[in-house]
């Protein structure tokens, strides 16, 4: 089969196109024949080192796809089901063995392609909307990179809660995205500080909570714009890790709170897997909820991909057409 595949650590230049054995599902595994991969940040942090996996590895942690074959002790699903998963890595391959537990059903009407842009970000967005920090009707959340796959995500699911939201983004042509997807306030913060016009449309208040992804360079002016006893949700670092913090800084700023999740603990049972994306799913079919995929790319051109989601040009979701 083919798959891209890293050997050493480094610039997107080391994602290789490779012949690797296909492989075949264990007990309790299905074969996936993947369609489509997603490509996400936790790819480009893999690739670079800054998340230390053994080498070599094929990366990718999301995809799409139909089941092809099945282990033993398999239950839930039959050869031709159309599924998606999210948090196995090894997607950026024709071919993935992936534990049945972590598999869920694709339903009809929505494409394969629809299924592996919403999944691994849909999933996050669902987490920190009901779980990270609950919303609640009425509260007022900030949404750093509020055009990107997550944030766009984020920010409707936010106005499914019933809140209000002040989305931060880097150019014009993303801030009639963010709006689209029913953001209350835009900031681009390119031209205008995030911070101080936080606190002008707040009336000095500040936020309930940050929804931060982009890390350094957000991350103190995020501080500043919470409440007493707000909440930082920092669950990103798109432009680079964020420096330590003393945790004295939070009572002086108000008693606020900071949490780091990670996708992996808020979909280890099955019942909340099934549950986060069955929610996802229903949207989707409901249209209350809407991916937009930004750039499709050939998996021979993987590294074009990762290159161009750290560009931050693209609005919306860049994914990798493995098969058809």
């Amino acid at each position: 089969m083919k798959a891209v595949q890293i050997s050493r650590f480094g610039g997107a230049h080391v994602l290789a196109l490779t012949d690797l054995p296909t492989p075949k599902p264990a007990a309790g595994q299905a074969l996936v024949r993947i369609q489509y991969a997603g490509v996400n940040f936790i790819d480009i942090y893999q690739r670079t080192g800054l998340y230390k996996n053994p080498l070599p590895f094929v990366p990718g942690m999301e995809a799409a796809g139909v089941v092809e074959a099945l282990g033993p002790e398999v239950i839930e699903f039959a050869v031709g089901d159309r599924v998606a998963f999210a948090m196995c890595p090894g997607a950026y391959a024709e071919y993935l063995c992936v534990a049945w537990q972590k598999l869920v059903k694709i339903p009809d009407p929505i494409a394969a392609e629809q299924a592996a842009a919403g999944m691994l970000q849909g999933l996050t967005a669902h987490y920190l909307a009901h779980d990270a920090y609950p919303l609640q009707v009425g509260d007022l959340a900030l949404v750093h990179a509020a055009a990107g796959g997550t944030g766009g995500l984020l920010v409707q699911m936010a106005k499914i809660r019933g809140s209000r939201v002040i989305a931060t983004v880097s150019s014009a042509e993303k801030e009639q995205r963010a709006r689209s997807l029913g953001a209350d306030w835009v900031i681009q913060y390119t031209s205008t500080d995030f911070a101080a016009k936080v606190k002008e449309l707040t009336n000095g208040k500040g936020v309930d909570v940050v929804y931060d992804s982009v890390g350094a360079d957000t991350f103190s002016k995020s501080l500043t714009c919470l409440r007493p006893r707000g909440y930082l949700v920092l669950f990103g670092q798109s432009s680079g890790p964020v420096a330590a913090v003393d945790p004295a800084v939070l009572a002086g700023m108000g008693s606020l709170y900071l949490t780091r999740p990670n996708l992996a603990h808020y979909i280890s049972q099955r019942e909340e897997l099934l549950k986060r994306a069955n929610d996802v799913f229903a949207w989707l079919k409901q249209k209350r909820l809407s991916v937009s995929i930004a750039k499709k790319f050939p998996l021979e051109k993987a590294a074009e991909a990762q290159e161009a989601l750290a560009s931050r040009r693209y609005a919306g979701k860049i994914i990798l057409q493995v098969q058809r």
